[in-house]
């Protein structure tokens, strides 16, 4: 799955969010936008979704430069954003084609990728943030993306539910090697997941900075390797203390 993006700009009321962005990602690559609040991050992602058309530049998807949503994509918000009135299999299923019995084989091959095997009937409110937000992985990728994409998903949940989710993140494109395009403000985040981190800075955002990180999967957290990155990267924020922009 080809995507590209040619000199993106974005302007909300006379104002520009983003400004001239460039983006050229493999197949299979996982991609970080990474910046401090306000840079366009999200904007770019909307963009990218087909969410949000009302962009100048050009958006390329296996050749297709239409700004529409397209259905080769899957999106992952910050919130689970799940039906309450439905349980965990149909808020999965929801909006899915096929028959009944397709939909639930497919839906529960991909609750099982996400360790929810078993709590298919329960209902969002008997859910923690964490099983919440497994269950909005499981109906992005019921779909099958080429594409997937992520907007600070795992930033409302503790630590150690953050973390178990990321190592499910890469099991699951281990698995289905789609293409990931993840927003993150958590450096530690980008670092530990991403093949590549594009920083975004200033208002508006511009591409300041491209990393590409070398080491292989699965990798230390805090490693000496990892934390000469991230002094990298707060040398472009021009962050001098690391402990400010961690999540």
């Amino acid at each position: 799955m080809s995507l590209e993006l040619k000199n993106v700009s974005r302007t909300f009321n006379g104002i520009t969010a983003v400004k001239n962005i460039s983006i050229t990602a493999e197949p299979g690559e996982i991609i970080g936008l990474l910046g401090t609040s306000g840079c366009g991050k999200s904007t770019v992602l909307r963009a990218i979704s087909g969410l949000d058309n009302d962009y100048d530049g050009e958006i390329s998807i296996n050749g297709n430069t239409k700004k529409e949503v397209h259905d080769t994509t899957g999106f992952i918000f910050q919130e689970p954003r799940l039906l309450p009135w439905l349980p965990v299999l149909d808020n999965v299923t929801f909006g899915l084609k096929g028959s009944r019995a397709e939909k639930v084989q497919r839906a529960k091959e991909y609750l099982e990728s996400v360790g929810l095997s078993g709590k298919e009937q329960l209902y969002p409110r008997q859910l923690s943030g964490g099983m919440a937000q497994r269950v909005a992985i499981a109906r992005a990728l019921v779909t099958s993306p080429e594409i997937l994409l992520l907007d600070e998903p795992f930033s409302a949940l503790d630590a150690f539910t953050k973390m178990q989710l990321q190592d499910l993140l890469l099991d699951v494109w281990n698995t289905y090697q789609s293409t990931v395009v993840l927003v993150t403000h958590d450096i530690d985040e980008a670092l530990y997941l991403c093949d590549r981190i594009i920083v975004l800075r200033g208002q508006p955002g511009v591409i300041d900075t491209e990393l590409v990180i070398k080491e292989e999967r699965p990798r230390a957290r805090g490693s000496q390797e990892m934390a000469e990155y991230k002094r990298k990267i707060l040398d472009r924020l021009d962050l001098n203390n690391a402990h400010s922009y961690t999540s």
